[in-house]
């Protein structure tokens, strides 16, 4: 089962070329030669969460003039967050359940930005995975126009997208953080892994328990009944070995890091919490590969003589 990615990213917008994503994202023209995935056929099923009141320059424009804040002529006048999730996510839902994620998705973005700011999101099931462009105008509370101060700079939009993943997985636990050039991006550890990992603890109780009651009446049911679980439970481990190895590196910057904090003589609260955040980092992928290494000799031993046998049949039919 392949991954099942949150998605988050955002684009800035100035002047014109408001106009542009206004006609994609409402489904302005009656052809999409530049874009062949659009099925204008299904473009009547899309869906709005927020309906723009007008044109979008026109209410964006409005906006900026009723905050009374400056303009620049090269100023970012409107943002536009992409919101999805990889297509496995989305495979068998009804279209209740599509849109239930992005409601979900629509409420994490009243946590971070005033809805009077808001342009437009509207949903498209046109193309071959729904997503949701969201639009607004990058207003501060205190009604000064700063994208620079909303989105930032790589890291503060890493930040948008650790904060939307945190808060879809509460609603959707199989959701992963997608990649990120960041490390904090690299060592979020879905629920998912937990919970296969957990299965194969039980996996391997379960093998314990048959290895212990073989007696010379029960053999032959056993060892079919061993041979059956040990195809599932040690790819599995296998499986998950590799998966975990994409968090070593990972593991040793947020050691690294613990090691300086724990140096520093007048620690700022600051660093005390973020220390206590590496920690639990780190706890969990030292739980989560003692659960997956924990795999008794015998165990291995069985399955590779169960491989080494049915090859030995194979070479002499």
């Amino acid at each position: 089962m392949k991954g099942q990615y949150a998605i988050f990213r955002m684009k800035k917008y100035k002047g014109q070329t408001i106009s542009i994503i206004e006609a994609h994202n409402e489904r302005m023209k009656e052809a999409y030669a530049s874009n062949p995935d659009i099925d204008i056929q299904r473009s009547k099923l899309n869906f709005h969460l927020i309906n723009p009141d007008g044109r979008y320059l026109g209410e964006v424009d409005k906006l900026i003039q009723s905050s009374g804040c400056r303009v620049r002529k090269d100023s970012v006048k409107m943002i536009e967050a992409l919101i999805t999730a990889s297509p496995e996510f989305f495979e068998g839902k009804k279209p209740r359940e599509v849109k239930a994620f992005f409601d979900r998705a629509v409420d994490f973005m009243k946590t971070k930005q005033d809805p009077d700011t808001y342009i437009s999101a509207v949903v498209h099931v046109d193309e071959k995975t729904p997503h949701m462009h969201f639009c607004f105008v990058p207003l501060t509370p205190d009604n000064r126009l700063s994208a620079k101060e909303i989105v930032g700079n790589k890291k503060k939009l890493t930040q948008w997208q650790d904060d939307f993943w945190s808060y879809m997985v509460k609603f959707y636990p199989d959701l992963e953080r997608g990649e990120s050039a960041s490390k904090t991006g690299r060592t979020h550890i879905p629920p998912r892994l937990f919970k296969e990992a957990v299965h194969l603890n039980q996996q391997k109780d379960m093998l314990l328990e048959l290895l212990a009651d073989i007696n010379p009446l029960n053999a032959k049911k056993r060892a079919a009944e061993i041979e059956a679980l040990l195809e599932k439970y040690t790819p599995g481990v296998e499986k998950m070995r590799t998966r975990l190895k994409k968090y070593d590196a990972a593991y040793k910057e947020l050691r690294a890091e613990i090691a300086v904090l724990e140096k520093k003589v007048d620690a700022s609260k600051e660093s005390v919490t973020r220390r206590l955040e590496l920690l639990q980092q780190v706890q969990e992928l030292e739980k989560l590969r003692k659960i997956v290494d924990n795999i008794p000799t015998e165990i291995l031993a069985i399955y590779s003589d169960a491989n080494l046998g049915r090859k030995e049949t194979l070479s002499h039919e």
